[in-house]
């Protein structure tokens, strides 16, 4: 009896994804009746851009400010498409403004989150978005001409289909293509004017990065009024601080594995070393507790100050206070030098973009029109969008020089000076970089502004992919993704606590704690898992 009605239940629930799928597909249709579809030849926007649409548009960063409709770029895109956009982007915690449409299924048109965020594969799972490339077989096949194989083969999940698209993606062959010619994000900053009258100190050891912060401290006891700051970082979250964490884990040169398994690389005894330097910088008064509750905004304000002597901080977020320092006096911009350093003394390993890119786009279920959407992303990804998202307008933005795009003076300049002004005004330099393909750029060749180049440049040489160990989430809701939540909350609360400890016997007392918590939970259950994820993605990349 037992075995018949298991059958029965599973025969009940296979006819109920039918239907379910079955249905999907009759609302798609129906959504999308009267959208003439592409061809393998001809991109299906060519064929509908005399049909105004909508889409609404989430972005899962709460500070991103910028509106669809007040730049010459996006009026243009719109012109040429028929497809506006209407961007929403959560007020407060992105998380749970996400976490309450998906609950109440009142997710937008299309959405763009970071690739690592747990409600990826909730939304994909739960049947709330749908495949890119169901999509594009029925509605636009130029799609597949445009998306590149090898990152549809990465995004491909177990029931063959493929949901998301990333930008900012680099496959290895990208690697091969643009060495020396990449940039990582992860900084090691100082205020150039600071640093140089201090005799430009080595701030990799140690000993001399806490003789510097106190030099510094000393020197420079306040700006503008203020009270310097001596080191900054990136705000301090529920599940920690990503300056303390993976920055300062690759600028030890860290490995993410030994021994062909996934390394807890916050045991490393490098990195709890230096965890201990921060926190004799803290006993010593040098790190403000600024540094504990600020948020980006307050953290850019105060670097726009000038108030930090030193960062470690990811450096393209710097770009609006690196040019309001920089037309204040070019000596007070923030420049990136030498950061900790391991005890063997090796070379900083800085992560650049992997073959998962930043962020993926999706479309929603509810989406009004699917057919005029994944039309929509394949402008965006083919060379016309990135030109147009990068460069902007033909002969208004732009002009051809030598068979290269080349910003015409009025905005490059105006780039250079206020990054702000020229995204609302201009929304060139991939203002709208929901679909942005880097390799694509950096064909044209980078062309940094004076503000900005040194951070871009220096890291050059210490640029590494790390893209074997992306994509190591963990299935929602099993054991391991559950016990992996518990260990990322504790550490979001010990990681302060380590910092702020008021001997290093109070931390050594936290830490193992700390320790014993995690080896209870179960950690090697998830560090077994993510090293099965990480084969699977060296097979995907070819790689030993």
């Amino acid at each position: 009896m037992k075995k018949l009605l298991g059958v029965v239940l599973a025969l009940c629930m296979a006819a109920t994804m039918v239907m379910a799928n079955g249905s999907q597909e009759a609302a798609v249709a129906s959504k999308s009746a009267g959208t003439k579809p592409g061809t393998g030849s001809t991109p299906g926007w060519m064929l509908n851009k005399d049909k105004p649409v909508t889409f609404d548009w989430y972005i899962n960063f709460s500070w991103f400010a910028r509106q669809w409709g007040d730049s010459a770029v996006s009026k243009y895109i719109t012109e040429k498409t028929g497809v506006n956009i209407r961007y929403i982007v959560p007020a407060g915690n992105e998380a749970e403004k996400l976490n309450s449409m998906i609950a109440g299924n009142t997710l937008p048109d299309l959405i763009t989150i970071g690739w690592w965020e747990g409600q990826v594969p909730m939304m994909i799972d739960s049947g709330l978005v749908l495949p890119l490339d169901e999509l594009a077989q029925k509605y636009d096949p130029y799609f597949f001409k445009v998306a590149n194989p090898q990152k549809l083969g990465w995004y491909r999940q177990d029931d063959g289909h493929v949901y998301g698209y990333p930008n900012a993606s680099y496959t290895p062959q990208d690697y091969d293509k643009l060495k020396g010619k990449l940039t990582s994000n992860q900084t090691f900053l100082v205020r150039k004017d600071m640093y140089e009258a201090l005799g430009k100190p080595d701030m990799t050891t140690p000993e001399g990065f806490l003789a510097a912060l106190r030099a510094a401290k000393a020197k420079f006891p306040s700006v503008g009024g203020q009270p310097i700051i001596p080191i900054g970082f990136m705000e301090f979250g529920d599940t920690g601080c990503a300056s303390l964490e993976g920055y300062l884990q690759n600028f030890l040169a860290i490995p993410y594995e030994k021994d062909g398994k996934i390394y807890d690389r916050s045991t490393d005894p490098d990195y709890v070393k230096w965890l201990k330097v921060f926190r004799q910088a803290n006993e010593e008064g040098l790190i403000a507790t600024d540094v504990f509750v600020d948020k980006r905004s307050q953290i850019e304000e105060k670097a726009a100050q000038g108030r930090y002597f030193a960062m470690l901080y990811q450096n393209w977020d710097m770009q609006a206070a690196q040019m309001a320092l920089y037309n204040q006096d070019p000596n007070k911009v923030y420049i990136a030098v030498d950061g900790p350093k391991n005890s063997k003394r090796a070379p900083h390993t800085l992560a650049g973009q992997g073959i998962a890119g930043w962020t993926l786009t999706l479309i929603s279920k509810n989406c009004k029109d699917p057919a005029r959407a994944i039309q929509f992303l394949t402008y965006l990804i083919s060379e016309e969008g990135q030109m147009d998202t990068y460069f902007g307008i033909p002969n208004v933005t732009y002009t051809m020089k030598d068979g290269k795009p080349e910003l015409v003076p009025e905005v490059a300049e105006l780039d250079t000076k206020d990054k702000n002004a020229q995204e609302t005004k201009y929304g060139v330099q991939y203002t709208y970089w929901m679909l942005m393909d880097n390799p694509w750029a950096d064909q044209w060749g980078a062309k940094y502004s004076p503000a900005l180049g040194q951070p871009q440049l220096w890291t050059r040489p210490y640029v590494k992919s790390f893209a074997a160990y992306d994509n190591l989430q963990l299935t929602p809701g099993s054991d391991e993704a559950l016990i992996a939540e518990e260990i990322s909350r504790r550490w979001g609360r010990d990681l302060p606590r380590l910092i702020r400890a008021k001997s290093e016997a109070e931390f050594d007392q936290i830490w193992n704690e700390l320790q014993k918590f995690k080896q209870d939970k179960g950690i090697a259950k998830v560090q077994a898992v993510q090293t099965q994820k990480m084969v699977v993605n060296k097979q995907k990349l070819g790689v030993k």
